[in-house]
């Protein structure tokens, strides 16, 4: 779990509610159902129209990284590659095969399997960049899903203003209804500029952060595998992943 940023959330949360009772202003001033019907409807309506299908529910399912990151070691896969060297100088490429089973990962998996299979570290490493590049553009457009959010979200709470000032304008004659509609136009704009700056587009960068992280450990598995295929010593092939790590 990152505790980053739940923490960031709810800082975030604490800073704007904080801020409007410190002026002396109501919380419920804030909590306006048609603004943020407006807001999240028209925001989510817009990336469904620009995104395929597979695209906007990968973007959806990506969102829980932001508490639930993926785990990347990269001490432990440096740790891993070492031992499957070992094996294989002890034993040749074919005694890795019963490291087969304990896999969970399918890349980590199918590059163990062609290494055990004899493959030449040249192909290896073609075929598995391949998929790494596969990788990295899908989850990449995925990504940018909230970062359409970011950008669509504050356009929607000025339409949503416009909104509560047409309201205001048809009721002028009747003072009672003024201050929902001015209330509506306001707050709008907040939960379209807030929900941009605070939430979709931090959640873009940090999502991005991540697919990169991934696609890094990803090269140090080549490149450990690739050394292994070459029948390099294990102390060269652990300074070679060391390089990768800031």
């Amino acid at each position: 779990m990152d505790l980053v940023s739940i923490f960031g959330i709810l800082l975030a949360f604490t800073a704007i509610i904080g801020g409007q009772v410190l002026e002396g202003g109501h919380i419920n001033s804030l909590l306006q159902l048609t603004a943020f019907v407006i807001v999240l409807g028209g925001t989510t309506g817009a990336i469904m129209l620009q995104s395929s299908s597979k695209i906007f529910f990968e973007g959806m399912r990506l969102a829980k990284w932001i508490i639930w990151p993926p785990r990347a070691v990269p001490q432990l896969l440096i740790e891993q590659v070492l031992n499957w060297s070992n094996i294989a100088r002890k034993g040749g490429l074919l005694a890795l095969e019963s490291q087969l089973d304990e896999l969970q990962d399918a890349f980590t998996k199918k590059g163990l399997q062609m290494l055990v299979d004899g493959g030449e570290p040249e192909k290896i490493r073609a075929a598995l960049e391949v998929e790494i590049s596969t990788y990295e553009k899908h989850h990449l457009d995925a990504s940018k899903v909230w970062q359409a959010a970011g950008g669509y979200a504050p356009t929607i709470g000025i339409l949503g203003a416009v909104l509560g000032l047409i309201h205001v304008m048809e009721n002028l004659s009747d003072p009672s209804k003024l201050g929902g509609g001015i209330a509506v136009a306001f707050v709008a704009t907040v939960y379209g500029v807030g929900s941009a700056n605070l939430f979709f587009l931090p959640m873009f960068s940090k999502l991005k952060y991540l697919i990169e992280q991934e696609v890094v450990m990803r090269e140090m598995l080549i490149e450990g595998l690739v050394s292994i295929a070459n029948g390099e010593n294990p102390r060269v092939i652990e300074s070679k992943l060391q390089g990768y790590i800031i």
